[in-house]
């Protein structure tokens, strides 16, 4: 296998560089339906808590992750645009008396 290794060169047609789009070329965004969101308060939000209780208050159609960022800050990613959509134009959310601020992306 060494002796392979030695032997390998780089030609001038492995330059060039391919890419392939499995979709015929239309790019989709992988990003979509996200909110990062933080909790106004000095107290501990208890993650798995606080996720069952908006997961239950939003009620998605199709799903929400949370994910914690740090510093009571939180991802929602959301798999529905409908659902995004209601939490942004719904009412002002909190978990705990702590209003979430949140930023859509």
């Amino acid at each position: 296998m060494e002796n392979d290794l030695v032997r390998l060169r780089i030609e001038k047609y492995e330059e060039e560089v391919w890419q392939f789009n499995g979709d015929g070329g239309k790019h989709t965004p992988r990003y979509e339906h996200f909110l990062v969101g933080r909790f106004l308060t000095t107290s501990v939000v208890y993650f798995s808590a606080m996720q069952n209780t908006m997961a239950n208050l939003w009620q998605p159609l199709g799903r929400v992750l949370i994910s914690y960022i740090g510093e009571k800050t939180y991802l929602f990613k959301f798999y529905h645009k409908l659902d995004i959509d209601r939490v942004i134009n719904g009412a002002l959310w909190n978990f705990n008396n702590h209003l979430l601020l949140s930023r859509i992306y």
